[in-house]
């Protein structure tokens, strides 16, 4: 989206002789009040105003964590370094407002994706009573992955690390439910707990997480798996949006069970899952359903090679098991009562984002899919007290003007007014946040007319050009790049 939205910026830039004009008048920067809204006219946003802690010392990182060892991959350390993150408590983080705007801006996507195929939002509590994973046998089995506690009149529940034992007692405890409903897909995105032994790698493993879940009601097995087919498919779109390599390999039911289960891996060194894949068919499984002696693919028998990856999202085609337990039934066009068959359908949204983070980013510095960055520009200003300072002016109207010709870009621009600080240091401090696109007003912004330097990170690519006409022409193409519902 913004990338066409840039490019048509740079391949459409025109002489603003007004700009010109004030370049040469004003040597004094005109200060007006910044606000932390999606700014109008005079209103803008400022990184001096930014809550953004940051840490680019590699000693100031290692002592929120505490050892060398735990900062092991790419994406905790680089989130730990510009203070996308901060540490609570082990594997508890806050999340710092630029990483809320990423975490927002995905759960759109995601909302726009399981919409579009007839989900329906809902929010379940966090805290689960005893009886309802009693009742299924998962609280035994869960171990001490579930995290238990008791109220005060000793009524014991656990903090959710899913919720398919309450979304089925939610839908039994309707009782008319009607084949006409069906399919039901219900989901949401919340916090998720999860007990884990040794958290590492950052928002990778946590106990704390943002997931949205999905859990789904046919009147068959056929209807049900159309339905599996239907998400998984919303998957591989969603994926694809976020400009992310991604797999769908065969995996193992786990504790959900069921009696079908995929998972969609992003390939990538540090993931925790092995993986075998066919290169000729495509075929992929995790390995905890394969035997490691198998060297033959059971689809088109080629080679398989072995892979690592991050899994970032889990479907499970469960039957009955839930729905026979909690009596979830509907009604038939015979009027006969039968129980429904169930899917459900997890996306780790904070763990999508880490690991975007972690298969996309140089070793030094942020990459963001494009969709997902807090901030699509950076706009840097001369400092202060230097030559090109007399050019302040000409950057606040550059500001508005924007804004104003590109208003799906309201809110999405942040003035670096650090002008104490040089060009190159905002810069350098750019570039780690990954801004897709940074503008910088340097020596050319006091020429006759105006020139700008911008920046293109994801594309490494650099262009001079004067400041943007505010026509209809740009703002048409803009329109045209734009996805809809992401600003």
């Amino acid at each position: 989206m913004y990338q066409g939205i840039m490019e048509g910026l740079l391949t459409r830039c025109r002489t603003l002789s007004a700009l010109a004009t004030c370049s040469l008048r004003h040597s004094r920067c005109i200060v007006r009040k910044c606000y932390h809204c999606a700014p109008g006219r005079g209103q803008r946003l400022v990184v001096s105003r930014m809550f953004q802690p940051q840490n680019l010392r590699e000693d100031q990182v290692l002592s929120l964590e505490g050892r060398a060892s735990d900062l092991t991959c790419k994406s905790q350390r680089l989130m730990l370094q510009v203070g996308l993150i901060l540490p609570a408590s082990p594997g508890c983080y806050h999340l710092m407002p630029y990483t809320v705007r990423a975490v927002e801006k995905l759960v759109r996507v995601i909302d726009q994706e399981m919409q579009a195929i007839g989900g329906q939002k809902i929010n379940m509590p966090s805290l689960s009573p005893a009886e309802l994973w009693r009742a299924t046998g998962r609280w035994d089995l869960m171990g001490r992955e579930l995290l238990r506690l008791k109220d005060r009149h000793g009524k014991e529940y656990c903090l959710g690390p899913t919720h398919e034992e309450a979304v089925t007692a939610l839908v039994a405890s309707q009782k008319k439910l009607s084949y006409k409903q069906l399919p039901l897909l219900l989901y949401q995105v919340t916090r998720k707990f999860r007990d884990e032994p040794r958290p590492r790698f950052g928002l990778l493993r946590g106990r704390e997480f943002y997931m949205k879940d999905m859990y789904t009601f046919d009147s068959s097995s056929e209807a049900a798996q159309e339905t599996y087919s239907l998400v998984c498919d919303a998957y591989c779109r969603l994926f694809d949006r976020l400009g992310l390599r991604w797999m769908k390999a065969r995996a193992d039911v786990g504790s959900i069970g069921g009696t079908m289960s995929h998972e969609f891996q992003l390939p990538v060194d540090i993931g925790e899952d092995r993986l075998v894949v066919c290169p000729s068919c495509h075929f992929s499984a995790n390995t905890e359903i394969v035997d490691l002696s198998q060297k033959i693919c059971p689809d088109c028998q080629g080679p398989l090679t072995e892979t690592k990856g991050i899994e970032v999202g889990h479907t499970f085609y469960l039957g009955t098991k839930y729905s026979s337990i909690f009596n979830a039934h509907f009604t038939n066009a015979h009027g006969e009562s039968l129980l429904a068959e169930m899917g459900c359908y997890g996306l780790g949204v904070t763990r999508i984002l880490a690991a975007a983070i972690e298969v996309l980013s140089t070793e030094d510095c942020i990459r963001w899919p494009s969709l997902l960055a807090p901030y699509q520009v950076c706009i840097i200003p001369p400092k202060k007290g230097s030559k090109e300072a007399a050019a302040t002016e000409i950057v606040e109207r550059l500001y508005d003007d924007v804004t104003e010709a590109l208003p799906q870009l309201r809110g999405e621009v942040l003035l670096d007014d650090r002008t104490h600080l040089t060009i190159g240091n905002r810069l350098k401090d750019a570039n780690k946040l990954g801004y897709p696109f940074v503008i910088i007003a340097s020596k050319r912004a006091l020429e006759d007319p105006a020139h700008f330097e911008v920046w293109s990170q994801n594309t490494e690519s650099r262009a001079s050009c004067p400041s943007p006409l505010r026509s209809p022409e740009l703002q048409s193409r803009a329109a045209e790049s734009q996805e809809p519902g992401c600003c």
